[in-house]
């Protein structure tokens, strides 16, 4: 939680002091390409005023983001998507907006790619998220395990070494290649004392099935305490290694 904390707080202080580089000392070669244009699109973009308000919208969004912050110290599951939501939609936003400041031969091209570009941006979130908050569901079949969705796998019973129901997850130091959100990890992480592990997990929601097998490392769990126990106590039966 503090990780995230500091990422994001050190995100506000890059928009903020960037946003006051712009505004207080005219820094607008900070801005994306706008060295590379001809003198006199400089000069007619100042004059519309729109580097300063380039930088009005990055103090704008650093200062959202910065109210916000709070969020992750709140039980409330969803806070880092909130925050990263809100950064996006003023972003992206606020640069479509600006599009209006812009030299008019250049005008209607800055409103195409700034659109496209947020259009394209929030479909890849929402696909994204939507995998990434889809219920993993543990299936037990004749002779494997199956669990469902994105980094979903079958694993057959004989190759279990270790089924055991933990009331705490152990501590999860590094993701290497997952989702790792404030409510939700899936994927692969590395978790203290197991190593690389592959993770189906509600956080906050105890308890959590470790499955071990001769080659993987997996914890998983349901929002549903009692479907977690369910899931160890059929496991276990059909794979003789429940603790």
């Amino acid at each position: 939680m503090l990780l995230l904390f500091f990422i994001q707080l050190m995100l506000v202080l890059i928009f903020l002091l960037i946003g006051w580089a712009i505004v207080k000392k005219e820094a607008y070669g900070l801005i994306s390409s706008f060295r590379s244009r001809p003198k006199e699109e400089q000069e007619e973009l100042i004059q519309n005023g729109y580097p300063q308000k380039t930088g009005k919208l990055l103090i704008a969004t650093a200062l959202i983001l910065l109210i916000l912050l709070p969020l992750l110290f709140t039980p409330f599951s969803y806070a880092m998507e909130v925050q990263i939501g809100v950064m996006f939609v003023l972003l992206f936003g606020g640069f479509i907006y600006l599009s209006k400041y812009e030299v008019p031969k250049k005008r209607k091209k800055s409103y195409i790619i700034s659109t496209s570009i947020a259009v394209i941006t929030f479909g890849v979130l929402f696909v994204v998220s939507y995998l990434g908050f889809q219920d993993a569901e543990l299936t037990l079949k004749k002779d494997s395990l199956e669990i469902s969705g994105v980094y979903g796998d079958e694993w057959r019973y004989a190759d279990i070494t270790q089924v055991e129901l933990l009331e705490e997850m152990p501590e999860v130091l590094l993701r290497t290649n997952g989702y790792g959100m404030q409510s939700v990890s899936k994927g692969y992480f590395k978790v203290k004392d197991y190593g690389s592990s592959l993770l189906f997990i509600y956080k906050g929601h105890s308890p959590y099935l470790l499955i071990q097998t001769n080659d993987d490392t997996i914890f998983i769990n349901s929002k549903d305490a009692e479907k977690t126990k369910d899931w160890y106590y059929q496991l276990g039966e059909q794979s003789g290694k429940a603790e």
